[in-house]
């Protein structure tokens, strides 16, 4: 259902005719693209971090569930990972990230070991691509605060993540204050 590539370099083949928009993925490098699924899927936030990096569509990982984990790193709650899953899919943003891969790498904690990168298979509307990501090294399990799932929550909604995707993660258990606090 997905395919794995754990090293070397796949060409991705621009979709022709095809404007930039969220549902039409284009490639302005020969870099596999950057699926973002926590906070880093809205855009605004992109532009602070990775300002080099356009938005370059939507897509889902399909056989991957959305999870946190790493509670007890020192953080205010579990962070957000994937584990592969054959029954789920994961909403993803997409970006072409070239310059910026390395600032990229420090926001997302990869020198200090937070996170290591793999290579997917993300479901567009105009077929399969390429992409990289960043996946917790911790076990999983833990709740996230309810600060963060909101962030995530609202990463989602501001990408054009479809509504029941974004209702799910704003009413998934957390722990804190707040109105995506758990009951």
């Amino acid at each position: 259902m997905h395919d794995r590539v754990w090293g070397g370099r796949e060409k991705v083949i621009p979709a022709r005719g095809c404007l930039p928009t969220p549902h039409c993925v284009t490639r302005l490098s020969g870099v596999p693209l950057y699926a973002a699924y926590g906070s880093n899927m809205d855009p605004g936030q992109m532009m602070q971090r990775a300002p080099h990096s356009p938005m370059a569509g939507t897509g889902w990982l399909v056989g991957w569930r959305l999870t946190f984990g790493g509670e007890d790193l020192g953080w205010e709650g579990a962070l957000a990972t994937i584990v592969e899953d054959q029954d789920s899919q994961v909403f993803v943003v997409l970006y072409d990230v070239t310059d910026d891969e390395r600032n990229l790498d420090r926001w997302e904690g990869s020198e200090l070991g937070l996170h290591s990168k793999i290579r997917l298979r993300v479901q567009t509307l105009e077929g399969s691509v390429l992409s990289w990501l960043y996946v917790l090294d911790a076990y999983e399990g833990g709740l996230p605060s309810a600060r963060y799932l909101g962030v995530v929550a609202d990463a989602a909604e501001a990408a054009g993540a479809p509504a029941d995707y974004v209702e799910d993660l704003r009413t998934r258990p957390c722990s804190g204050i707040g109105p995506a606090a758990a009951s």
